[in-house]
């Protein structure tokens, strides 16, 4: 194992032997060329680590580095071994660190099969499929950059809905290669870009829309306008403030008549119980149960299978249009049945059970303001106002006798028609009021 000052001519003269050999460098401790059976020399680093681990990763080839830029690669990762660093660790990282393509199969495997509804699943694999790998899937996933990120959002400025879903995946998806490793801590290239406005809100369904549905409804139950699946879907989302797609999905088998209860196994939110009102007892106990089936709320030509939600949404515009109401999504009577909840006077954490709500914040964001409160609101503001004015015409009003500028700091304040002066809770001082 010659030791010499290695250069260019040095290893230029360098010759293979039947063995592997290497000429080290008298100038950087651990510098070497090893020299292969095939004639290839190899620029390397020797090293222990500070916890004594021998490491030797290469630097690079002679012929694609000098000797000179060889040789400072190997003085610079010197001096990060005396900091406690491993380079050879973080160049094997750097190599196994996989692609985004391979962070969005990891993170399905890893992250959203255990941990999110089979909905959610599918939405996030199309939401991969077709735009993160076709975008930014052969760029490494320590390499991704916010520019890079913040590009694919603004290309799919014309379907901002995606291009929030994309931006929100792939935020999580960064989260976790955070967590696993594959970026340091805090590095999210998805931190500070906005999402698009999420657009107009569901709006409320007012209370004369209210009762022009129901009364349809009871006209079509008793006329047979509509199937008495489709109203009683209706019927129960509103009794339950429930999401649509808890209503289909509601098995008999979930629902204790004993108990006035109704147990979800898995909804949007994990396992969910609700009360059993009298009305929806009623409603239940009333309903017809087709061919035997499990759902209380099965497909029409096919009572085996829950209703699906595009027969649904069909039912539910078609019955608005019916009864004269202006269209509004189905989400729409989740929003009349939580403002009504809201508005009931109940208590805020009882309201959130009602409608199985995580959070206060989720919860209001359902809640309307109603016309007939701000009318009223705005009507005592107009009555006090009006006091306020009628009062000062009469001289009553607690309010200084003199303009403000001319009172003296700190001084009493003289109130008109008291007929004395008294202190007041607004003094002058010499730096204001």
């Amino acid at each position: 194992m010659p030791r010499l000052r290695l250069t260019k001519t040095v290893i230029d003269k360098a010759v293979a032997q039947e063995r592997d050999y290497e000429l080290r460098d008298t100038e950087a401790p651990g510098f070497l060329c090893k020299v292969t059976t095939t004639g290839r020399r190899v620029f390397m680093l020797q090293y222990r680590t500070l916890g004594g681990e021998r490491r030797k990763p290469s630097i690079g080839l002679f012929g694609e580095l000098t000797v000179e830029q060889a040789r400072a690669i190997a003085q610079r990762w010197l001096a990060q071994v005396r900091e406690g660093k491993d380079p050879s660790l973080a160049k094997r990282r750097a190599r196994l660190n996989p692609t985004v393509k391979e962070l969005c199969q990891e993170f399905i495997e890893r992250h959203a099969i255990p941990h999110n509804r089979p909905s959610t699943v599918a939405s996030q694999r199309s939401i991969i499929r077709n735009y993160i790998i076709p975008s930014l899937g052969k760029v490494k996933a320590a390499e991704l950059t916010r520019a890079e990120v913040s590009r694919l959002i603004s290309d799919m400025a014309h379907v901002p809905t995606s291009a929030n879903h994309v931006l929100s995946c792939l935020k999580k998806m960064f989260n976790c290669a955070e967590l696993w490793g594959y970026r340091a801590d805090g590095t999210n290239p998805c931190r500070l870009i906005p999402k698009y406005p999420n657009g107009k809100r569901t709006r409320l369904i007012k209370h004369r829309e209210l009762a022009m549905l129901y009364n349809y409804l009871d006209d079509a139950d008793t006329a047979g306008l509509e199937h008495p699946t489709y109203t009683l879907a209706i019927r129960l989302q509103f009794a339950f403030a429930a999401r649509m797609s808890e209503i289909i999905q509601l098995e008999w088998d979930w629902i204790d008549f004993d108990e006035r209860r109704v147990v979800w196994p898995d909804s949007k939110t994990g396992s969910m119980s609700k009360p059993l009102t009298d009305e929806a007892c009623a409603l239940l106990q009333s309903a017809i149960r087709f061919h035997n089936s499990p759902y209380v709320i099965p497909a029409i030509t096919k009572p085996s299978r829950p209703m699906s939600k595009h027969s649904y949404w069909e039912a539910w515009k078609r019955i608005l249009a019916a009864s004269g109401v202006l269209h509004v999504g189905t989400h729409g009577i989740r929003h009349r049945a939580a403002t009504d909840i809201a508005n009931s006077g109940i208590p805020l954490k009882v309201g959130m059970a009602l409608t199985a709500h995580k959070t206060v914040t989720m919860f209001m964001r359902y809640v309307h303001v109603e016309d007939d409160q701000v009318r009223a609101a705005a009507e005592i503001v107009a009555d006090r106002r009006a006091a306020i004015i009628r009062a000062k015409g009469q001289g009553s009003f607690p309010w200084p006798s003199k303009p403000l500028e001319t009172i003296p700091a700190g001084g009493p304040i003289e109130v008109s028609g008291s007929g004395s002066a008294t202190e007041h809770p607004l003094q002058r001082t010499s730096n204001g009021w």
